[in-house]
């Protein structure tokens, strides 16, 4: 008998010690726990781990950050930056989500959230 292997979901993982330059595209989630230096674009979510790194531009679906990303990101729908995230760099959003003691340094643009219109729900 056979494995459905389509039932799997997959991620990509960048681990800590590990340092990467160039460009990622990815259909999946990507979790970095190393550094990465350059672009990446990601059809699902971005996590930058603890120790994680992150210098260039990101374009996902939504991201969170716990360690550090220095540059420009565009999500499309929820970033989330934890207590111990840094971000140095502009965004561009539709739901942004700041713990305590985070840290931002740059500027933030608001997309309106799917399924609502002028900030209101739709019903």
């Amino acid at each position: 008998m056979s494995k459905d292997n389509t039932a799997i979901e997959s991620h990509n993982r960048l681990v800590a010690g590990t340092k990467v330059k160039g460009e990622i595209t990815t259909e999946n989630d990507i979790r970095i726990d190393g550094i990465f230096e350059g672009d990446i674009v990601c059809n699902r979510k971005i996590v930058i781990g603890a120790k994680g790194v992150i210098n260039g531009t990101a374009k996902c679906a939504n991201a969170e950050i716990i360690g550090t990303f220095k540059g420009n990101i565009e999500v499309t729908d929820t970033l989330i930056v934890q207590s111990t995230g840094r971000i140095e760099g502009d965004i561009t959003t539709s739901i942004l989500v700041v713990e305590p003691n985070a840290f931002f340094n740059g500027s933030c643009t608001m997309k309106e959230a799917k399924g609502t219109e002028n900030g209101n729900s739709k019903k």
